[in-house]
């Protein structure tokens, strides 16, 4: 297996109004821990809409995912079903779960075609033991997971909705966006009401605030796929200095 650079600019390390190219786990690590992480694992490639893990089972592995976009979920009481997040190149999936209940607390399932190192959970804690940068490049993929989760919860007494939705569009649009004549494209296929769990607010809030912004001249919207047109201007409405 090729190794990723390990030079890529991390988005989680720059200013959070900045749009830039994401850095998972995987990217973090040297070429030599990538070469010792891939010969304790297997690779498997998963079809869209596959389950790579399922919330509830035994957390016995550790997925990097090196090509393609997944989404977590989670399901409530009545059987609704709730994306909490995104996960792509390079990141790392079922980690937590090993170091808390030993059990999935959520359902990870590919969006695109997805092909993905799995690590036993045990092998993984031994390389981060045994390799201090890997155990680096951990905690620092961790608390930043943790750091974003907080600010959102954080945010909730003093944003509204489309504020927060803003928010997830920018998110979104440095993680997985690409530069296009047009703006920044956004080729992540959600639906109307993924994008709404992502921000916790309504599907109508949604609904309101990409048409208000399409007519505004913000974003182009086509099938499931989002330009931002006006860059400045959404940030402005999530609360950032342009």
């Amino acid at each position: 297996m090729t190794p990723r650079p390990a030079s890529e600019p991390s988005y989680g390390d720059m200013n959070p109004h900045e749009i830039g190219p994401a850095q998972g786990f995987w990217a973090l690590l040297t070429a030599e821990e990538q070469a010792v992480l891939a010969d304790l694992g297997r690779i498997r490639v998963f079809a869209p809409g596959a389950m790579i893990c399922d919330e509830g089972e035994p957390a016995t592995h550790v997925f990097v995912l090196l090509d393609g976009l997944a989404k977590v979920l989670s399901s409530t009481a009545d059987g609704h079903e709730q994306t909490l997040a995104l996960r792509g190149d390079g990141d790392l999936v079922g980690e937590i779960a090993g170091e808390t209940t030993g059990y999935r607390n959520a359902t990870v399932r590919a969006i695109g075609l997805v092909r993905a190192l799995i690590v036993a959970y045990d092998k993984f804690t031994s390389l981060l033991d045994d390799h201090p940068g890997a155990g680096h490049a951990y905690r620092q993929v961790v608390t930043r997971r943790w750091n974003d989760a907080d600010s959102m919860r954080r945010s909730y007494p003093v944003t509204n909705g489309a504020h927060r939705f803003a928010i997830v569009l920018l998110d979104l649009a440095g993680r997985f966006g690409s530069e296009t004549g047009q703006g920044i494209h956004i080729a992540v296929p959600l639906s109307q009401e993924e994008l709404a769990s992502l921000a916790s607010t309504s599907r109508a809030t949604v609904t309101r605030a990409l048409s208000n912004w399409r007519q505004r001249g913000i974003i182009l919207t086509g099938q499931r796929d989002i330009t931002i047109t006006g860059l400045d201007a959404l940030k402005r409405i999530a609360g950032y200095p342009a």
